[in-house]
């Protein structure tokens, strides 16, 4: 079961989601999408919470109202993290979190740790955890079926961008052979490269009999 909340904090509004449990937060790392900015508690056990960006944008679009939900969010989800002020709230993108063998069910580790942020979290608002929690809805996805969905559309979207770019490249040989065609021509019509009959020949038409 995945749990999903609705940040309004900004317009349009954005979705944060988090498993159940340690096992579903294994499948969220394991079918996580490259467009997805993880955040979890530093040091301490908490859910695991995600948000979805759009193709192309990086950690440095997401706004700072956005993070400061997801940071409450792992941080009101976290039995020990909870209770503490002063904690911090480690967030990167999916891309950068590393599983191995010998690991536990749901830890991760990072292939790059300067790719890693941290938000100071002074204390729990209530405020924003309640405001998240009556947009609280859950439903159990295929994980693996929309993760391979978005490979595909992102299959089909690069052959259409190379069939696309082709085509430019074939339409810009034929206007560059349409060109040299003229210019030929028009050298080719050009009085100063053009003989007379004389010029050929060496006699005047009028002295021929």
């Amino acid at each position: 079961m995945v749990f999903y909340f609705t940040s309004n904090v900004v317009s349009p509004a954005v979705v944060l989601f988090m498993g159940i449990d340690k096992y579903e937060n294994e499948d969220l790392i394991k079918w996580g999408w490259p467009e997805d900015v993880w955040f979890h508690v530093d040091k301490v056990s908490s859910a695991h919470v995600y948000l979805r960006l759009n193709k192309g944008q990086t950690l440095d679009d997401v706004p700072t109202d956005v993070i400061e939900d997801a940071a409450q969010l792992v941080k009101a989800n976290s039995i020990n993290g909870n209770k503490m002020n002063d904690v911090d709230v480690v967030y990167t993108m999916w891309a950068n979190l590393k599983k191995t063998e010998g690991m536990e069910v749901g830890q991760v580790g990072f292939y790059k740790d300067k790719e890693v942020r941290k938000i100071r979290v002074a204390k729990r608002s209530n405020e924003i955890v309640n405001r998240l929690n009556k947009t609280k809805s859950e439903r159990q996805p295929d994980l693996r079926a929309e993760r391979e969905d978005r490979d595909r559309k992102e299959r089909e979207g690069e052959r259409r961008l190379q069939k696309e770019k082709r085509e430019r490249e074939k339409e810009e040989e034929r206007r560059r052979a349409e060109e040299a065609k003229i210019r030929s021509y028009s050298t080719l019509m050009d009085p100063g490269n053009m003989t007379s009959n004389q010029e050929a020949s060496g006699y005047d038409s009028d002295d021929f009999m």
